[in-house]
């Protein structure tokens, strides 16, 4: 049997006071992790890695359907993702764009010496 009375107006403002107050902490808490992430040159490459799979810079669109609400599903977690950089740790974000590109020209700098 529960033990929720609709008539304790009181025990509802505190519960909701309490739920509220837990999702702040876990949001503090999401943020946190990610200025952590992305303090390192390895948590900036870990994330770039994790938002091109997402497919967050590039198009979804796809002639199947199908393809498409899968890709766009992925790209909605990456954008989540960069949001939560903007928001966390916006000064991080510029560094590991230059990162990644400093990383892509040398990669692209070596191929062209392979062939």
């Amino acid at each position: 049997m529960s033990k929720y009375d609709p008539t304790d107006v009181s025990a509802q403002d505190s519960a909701r006071a309490d739920a509220q107050l837990r999702r702040k902490l876990s949001r503090d808490n999401e943020r946190d992790d990610m200025k952590w992430l992305m303090g390192s040159k390895r948590g900036r490459r870990i994330i770039w890695r994790q938002l091109e799979r997402a497919g967050v810079f590039k198009p979804t669109f796809n002639t199947n359907a199908m393809t498409m609400a899968f890709d766009e599903g992925n790209r909605n977690e990456g954008l989540k993702v960069l949001t939560l950089i903007h928001e966390a740790c916006p000064e991080h974000y510029q560094t590991m764009v230059r990162e990644a590109n400093e990383h892509r020209k040398h990669d692209d700098g070596n191929n062209r010496n392979d062939h």
